[in-house]
């Protein structure tokens, strides 16, 4: 027998049979319980101005530094406000990959941020499957595989993992079996009140009028987009922008080279900028040094340098 959807988790666990495929998606689409997990995060006002942006630090910035077991993830927070001065993080799973049901692991990481005055923001997951696999019980795998993680990012005080909409198939095809996907990984979220946001990230994801398309066939307030200045490949970054920041609850400012005068060589960050404001969003925008010309201090340096001159001149503006 199917058994419950509600998310009503014990102290030292992070992770219940109440998430299993029998126990939640057979019931998707029903009346979703009230959540009961709460955030081990501390209240806390983060910023007393109201700029046009916040700026995010991406861990992605410092993957060469953490997988090279010169800096632990425990302690990545606070070495983003000591080192680069920035007051929130997003993390990747892939630093942390065997904690997501660890409670006190995830308890001494958000005491840390909350000790150093850090905003946990988001955890990007990768490597948990695919969410438009044509193969229905490949997908729906994928679906469970990303569960801990919303209930980690939940125990972090983030609102949101940001996925991937990975598919086989045609173009109507893949946009069908992905949104399939998100929405039933975003109603699950729903109860934790985290939402799940999709990144241009290679494949038809790159795409932004097929990824606009999807969040359009989701059609929930929880899915959303991450719209990433550097992974649009072939197609025009502006024009996927523009495509993507209506869904927008993340914005990633890739930056790779810069030039002698400080800007980003391959993306007009006054431009890209401008379209995010454009759509009314004045969230957090991410910092994701992923260049090899500057080590990786000194490109999250002027990549955070960029985006505020980008921001003063257009408060200016």
């Amino acid at each position: 027998m199917p058994r419950s959807t509600a998310v009503s988790l014990p102290t030292d666990s992070l992770h219940t049979p109440a998430t299993s495929r029998r126990g939640f998606l057979a019931t998707a689409g029903r009346g979703l319980a009230a959540c009961g997990l709460l955030s081990l995060r501390s209240p806390k006002a983060w910023a007393t101005e109201s700029p046009l942006f916040e700026i995010s630090l991406a861990q992605w910035s410092l993957h060469k530094t953490l997988f090279g077991g010169k800096l632990d993830n425990l302690d990545f927070p606070g070495v983003a406000k000591e080192r680069f001065g920035i007051q929130a993080v997003e993390y990747v799973n892939q630093f942390f990959k065997d904690k997501a049901k660890d409670a006190a692991y995830l308890g001494e990481l958000a005491k840390r941020a909350d000790d150093a005055g850090v905003k946990n923001v988001l955890i990007m997951c990768d490597g948990l499957g695919n969410l438009g696999d044509p193969d229905d019980a490949a997908r729906t795998q994928a679906i469970e595989n990303h569960f801990p993680w919303v209930e980690a990012a939940k125990r972090l005080g983030c609102h949101s993992i940001r996925v991937n909409a990975a598919s086989k198939g045609s173009f109507d095809e893949q946009q069908k079996l992905a949104a399939d996907g998100l929405a039933r990984l975003s109603d699950y979220a729903k109860q934790l009140e985290i939402s799940v946001i999709v990144e241009n990230h290679g494949g038809l994801s790159s795409n932004g009028e097929w990824l606009a398309g999807v969040m359009k066939m989701v059609d929930r307030p929880n899915c959303g987009t991450l719209p990433d200045f550097g992974n649009f490949h072939d197609y025009d970054r502006y024009k996927g922008i523009e495509e993507l920041m209506p869904f927008a609850k993340g914005v990633s400012a890739k930056s790779h080279d810069f030039d002698a005068d400080g800007n980003e060589t391959h993306t007009d960050y006054r431009k890209a900028l401008q379209l995010v404001l454009d759509a009314g969003y004045h969230g957090f925008v991410g910092v994701e040094y992923e260049g090899s010309q500057l080590p990786e201090d000194e490109g999250i340096m002027a990549t955070k340098k960029l985006l505020e001159r980008v921001r003063d001149e257009l408060a200016a503006a």
